[in-house]
């Protein structure tokens, strides 16, 4: 096959049943948030570079390595966005979203870009799903989301999940814990990876992420943040776990789950789906209290997560590959002269709710009863020669083979009585 029909590496053509798969997956989100009183918004695919340079850090992998930036014909910098919770901030301080009841609960869902090895669960443009509560400090916005993003995977029908919680305290907690932190990989300096070595001159946190296994097992004895949290940081941290366990979320504490960049105070967590092996995270999030501050906003507490579809659909499996877009009704019109008023028909039966499809392509009789079982109708109209002679057409059952033939000008009403039964 030629390139030129080939998508992007990195990148997927969604066709009909993975997008049908996808549609029910963020369907099934909107319905759970929306009864919480989240509601959807949506925010440009490309932002200005700099609220990424601001949110991520200059020196952040993100911004040196992953990013897709580009000069506009009035020469300013833009990015197509490698995340959501930063555009969503960025919305919220711009548009006065401060003013209304805190906390604002949104949910948006949308393509991210990041320049970035491509492996199973993890492409260069992909899927989130995002929640986010900002202006509220309170324990119970953290615990919320994450009870409501567990509910969700749980209506989906996903099993194995692992819920990983952790804290990373507030900004005050960071410098004296990053200090014990850079000490302790100073003395292991020789044993690390070239990735974590490079982690401590700009984001030592960081370095807990890595996935070379030597660094990895150096790292699990490494100090943790969860040992050097305020008193506020423990009470909040403590309330959350309270919440949840009153919920009955299950979870697993995490010392040395962490998110890298400044501006993430306090919980943190990472639903895990282990079959996934190296890409196992499916969703993760955690309180950004500093991301308002870092965009040049008044400090503006939060808390969100993200979810990417790629991932989901795959710890879904096959059952996200189960097609529900059976017709309800396929007309097999083999009488051309009835083709007009049969189509007309059709429209009317669709106009009243039910689903339903014809040959559009000029088959036959045996062509069109055999695109009839491909489009798993439950119900078959059949209108030839004779039929059309009298006025009638037949309706044949396709589970049970039963045919009834019923008068044209009370087509639509047998079909819609039918399928209710």
């Amino acid at each position: 096959m030629s390139d030129a029909f080939q998508s992007p590496r990195g990148t997927l053509d969604w066709l009909p049943g993975p997008m049908r798969a996808r549609r029910r997956v963020v369907e099934r989100a909107r319905e759970i948030f929306e009864r919480a009183g989240y509601r959807e918004v949506a925010t440009p695919v490309f932002e200005d570079t700099g609220l990424f340079l601001r949110t991520s850090g200059e020196g952040s992998e993100v911004v040196q390595k992953e990013m897709y930036s580009f000069q506009d014909k009035g020469e300013r910098s833009l990015s197509l966005r490698p995340e959501l919770t930063a555009p969503l901030m960025r919305a919220y301080l711009g548009h006065g979203m401060g003013k209304l009841p805190q906390p604002v609960r949104v949910w948006t869902v949308g393509a991210c870009y990041r320049y970035n090895a491509v492996q199973r669960g993890r492409l260069r443009e992909f899927h989130q799903f995002d929640a986010e509560a900002i202006g509220s400090v309170d324990p119970a916005s953290d615990a919320e989301l994450i009870a409501l993003q567990a509910a969700w995977y749980g209506s989906l029908g996903i099993e194995g999940l692992e819920l990983e919680l952790n804290s990373v305290g507030d900004a005050p907690d960071r410098a004296p814990y990053t200090a014990l932190l850079v000490e302790y990989l100073d003395r292991h300096l020789g044993e690390l990876s070239e990735d974590v070595r490079r982690q401590r001159d700009t984001n030592p946190l960081r370095a807990f992420d890595t996935k070379d296994e030597r660094s990895a097992a150096i790292m699990a004895d490494a100090p943790k943040i969860s040992d050097h949290l305020s008193d506020d940081a423990r009470e909040h941290f403590q309330a959350v776990q309270e919440l949840l366990t009153a919920r009955g979320v299950a979870f697993r504490l995490e010392p040395t789950l962490v998110r890298g960049l400044d501006y993430y105070t306090r919980t943190a967590w990472e639903f895990k789906w282990p079959q996934l092996g190296a890409q196992s995270t499916i969703g993760g999030g955690g309180r950004y209290d500093g991301l308002a501050e870092a965009i040049g906003g008044p400090p503006t507490p939060g808390v969100g997560f993200g979810a990417g579809l790629e991932r989901l659909l795959l710890a879904l499996g096959e059952a996200a590959e189960a097609d529900d877009a059976r017709a309800d009704v396929f007309f097999a019109i083999l009488h051309a002269p009835a083709r007009p008023r049969l189509l007309a028909q059709l429209d009317e039966a669709r106009a009243q709710g039910l689903s339903g499809e014809a040959d559009l392509a000029g088959r036959g009789a045996k062509g069109q009863f055999r695109q009839a079982d491909r489009s798993g109708a439950r119900l078959t109209v059949v209108v030839g020669e004779d039929e059309w002679s009298r006025g009638a057409a037949a309706i044949r059952d396709m589970t049970t083979g039963e045919q009834v033939e019923v008068p044209l000008d009370g087509l639509v009403p047998a079909l819609a009585e039918r399928i209710a039964r």
